[in-house]
C-alpha cells in the first residue's frame, strides 16, 4: 500500500492537469464506508480506475488482468497498489497448452477468495464487469463475475457483512484529447443482502439478477449509442450546434451536456424508426455544411454573426503574446512528447490517454528540473528566483493553451470576414446551408416532441 499512498497525490495532480474538468455527480455515494464494491464501465483502460481512486479517500483494490503481472516492474506496482490478478482462459503463455476447466476454475476460486478476504476486512474493490476496455459510447454485455464476488463475500458472512455495490458510470467527452472533460455519474448503492433469499434458491439466478441491476444503474447514467455511425452524428451535432440546442447551458456543470447527448441519441433512434427520410435529410445537410466549413478552414462560430470577439479578447492576444511565447518555449517539448509517444505506441483510442498521462508524468518533471538547473547555474544564481521560475512554467503553459485557442478562434473569424467581403455569394451560400441544417434539426425536434 506504500506505493498507492505515495503515488495517489501525484496521480491526482496529473489527472487534474490532463482533464480540463473532472465532475463527480453524487460524490457521497462513491465515498460510502466499506465494504464496498465499485462496478464501472470501461472505455478508457487505466483512466477509469484512477478517476475513481482519486475521488475516494480510502484505498481501492482493483482486479487486473494476469498478463499485467508478468512484467516485474508492473507486477511490483500492481502488488504494492493492492491489485488482485484475474486469470482469463485466453491469458495463457504462447505455446502453452490451454487450461482445463478444472484449472481455470481453481484459478478463479483463488482470485475470488482474495476478493472475499479483502471485502471481509471492510475494503473497497473495483471491478469492470465488461471485461475489456473499448473506447466507445456503448455498454457491452456485463459478465457476472462482479455479482458473484459480491454475493460470495456476503454468503461467507451469512449476509450480515453489509456489502454494497455502487455502479460508477464514467462519461468522457473526448477520451483521447488533452484538456477534455469527464463526468463520473454515480448510481445509488445496491445492498447485496437484498439477494440473500434468491441466492439460497439459486446462486446463478441471484448473480444474474444483481448483474442486471448493475447494468440498469450504469445505463441510466451513461451516454449509450446504438452504433458508431449514430454516435458520430450526435457528436457532430453537439460540437457544431450544442449552444443552439442547449441555450441554457450551465457552465458550472457538465450534467446538462450529458443530458443533451442522451436526448439526442433517444431522438435519433426514434427518427431512425419513425422518420428515416427526415433523418437522412438531417445527415446530408449537416455533412454538406461541415464539408464546406472544413474546405474554407472555418467553424460554425466563425460565421455566426451573433458571436463576435470582444475587445478584451483582442487586447489579451496583443499584450499576452510574450507570455504565450514564454509558455511555449518552456513547455512545448514535455507537452508534445506524450502525444508523439502515444501515436507511435498504439492505434487503439482507449490506450492513448493513459500513455499520454504516464509519459507526461515523466516529461514535465524532467523538463522543469532541467530548465531550473540551467537557469540556476547560468542566469539566476539565487534559489528564491529559481523557485519562482519553476512556478511560472506551468502557469505560462496553461496560459499558452488558452491563448492558442483564442488565437485560432480569432483567425477563423478573420477568415470568415474576408470571405464574406471578397466572395459575398459564397458567404451567403454558407449561411443558407447553416440555416438549412438548423431548420432540419428544428423540424426533427418538433416531430420527436410531438410523438404520441
Amino acid at each position: 500500500m506504500l506505493f498507492y499512498t505515495v503515488m495517489k497525490p501525484l496521480v491526482q495532480v496529473a489527472l487534474r492537469v490532463f482533464f480540463r474538468r473532472i465532475e463527480l455527480r453524487h460524490p457521497e455515494r462513491l465515498r460510502l464506508a466499506g465494504p464496498l464494491l465499485l462496478a464501472g464501465n470501461h472505455p478508457n483502460t487505466l483512466m477509469d480506475p484512477l478517476l475513481s481512486a482519486i475521488n475516494r479517500r480510502e484505498p481501492i483494490a482493483f482486479l487486473a488482468k494476469s498478463t499485467f503481472f508478468k512484467n516485474p516492474v508492473s507486477r511490483a506496482i500492481l502488488q504494492s497498489g493492492n491489485s488482485i490478478p484475474i486469470f482469463r482462459a485466453q491469458d495463457v503463455e504462447p505455446g502453452a497448452p490451454p487450461l482445463t476447466p478444472a484449472q481455470q476454475a481453481a484459478r478463479n476460486e483463488a482470485t475470488f477468495g482474495r476478493c472475499f478476504d479483502y471485502l471481509g476486512r471492510g475494503g473497497t474493490l473495483m471491478i469492470f464487469p465488461e471485461g475489456t476496455s473499448v473506447s466507445e459510447r456503448r455498454l457491452r454485455p456485463l459478465k457476472t463475475g462482479a455479482a458473484r464476488i459480491a454475493l460470495g463475500a456476503e454468503a461467507r458472512h451469512g449476509f450480515k457483512l453489509g456489502l454494497r455495490v455502487v455502479p460508477v458510470a464514467v462519461n468522457y467527452f473526448d477520451p483521447a484529447r488533452f484538456r477534455s472533460d469527464v463526468l463520473l455519474n454515480v448510481a445509488p448503492p445496491i445492498a447485496v443482502a437484498e439477494y440473500a433469499a434468491l441466492y439460497a434458491q439459486s446462486p446463478e439466478a441471484a448473480a444474474e439478477a444483481l448483474t442486471a441491476r448493475i447494468r440498469e444503474g450504469l445505463e441510466r447514467r451513461l451516454v449509450v449509442s446504438a452504433d458508431a455511425a449514430d454516435d458520430a452524428l450526435v457528436q457532430q451535432i453537439e460540437r457544431t450546434f450544442g449552444s443552439h440546442l442547449n441555450p441554457d447551458d450551465d457552465p458550472a456543470t457538465l450534467y446538462d451536456n450529458f443530458r443533451l447527448s442522451q436526448q439526442l441519441l433517444v431522438a435519433l433512434a426514434w427518427l431512425q424508426q419513425q422518420q428515416p427520410a427526415q433523418l437522412a435529410a438531417v445527415r446530408q445537410c449537416l455533412a454538406d455544411y461541415l464539408a464546406a466549413l472544413h474546405h474554407h478552414r472555418l467553424s460554425d462560430e466563425a460565421i455566426d454573426g451573433e458571436r463576435r470577439g470582444s475587445i478584451a479578447g483582442l487586447l489579451n492576444l496583443v499584450f499576452g503574446a510574450p507570455v504565450w511565447a514564454y509558455g511555449v518555449v518552456t513547455n512545448y517539448l514535455p507537452y508534445i512528447l506524450p502525444s508523439m509517444v502515444a501515436a507511435r505506441a498504439t492505434k487503439e483510442v482507449e490506450f492513448v490517454a493513459p500513455i499520454m498521462l504516464i509519459v507526461g508524468m515523466i516529461t514535465f518533471p524532467l523538463a522543469y528540473t532541467a530548465q531550473a538547473a540551467a537557469a540556476q547555474h547560468w542566469l539566476l544564481h539565487r534559489p528564491a528566483l529559481t523557485a519562482l521560475f519553476v512556478l511560472s512554467m506551468p502557469v505560462a503553459g496553461f496560459y499558452a493553451l488558452s491563448y492558442y485557442t483564442q488565437l485560432a478562434d480569432r483567425l477563423r473569424r478573420l477568415r470568415a470576414r474576408r470571405l464574406f467581403r471578397q466572395q459575398p455569394a459564397l458567404g451567403q451560400e454558407l449561411l443558407a446551408q447553416r440555416a438549412a441544417v438548423l431548420a432540419a434539426l428544428e423540424e426533427a425536434r418538433a416531430a420527436f416532441e410531438a410523438r404520441g
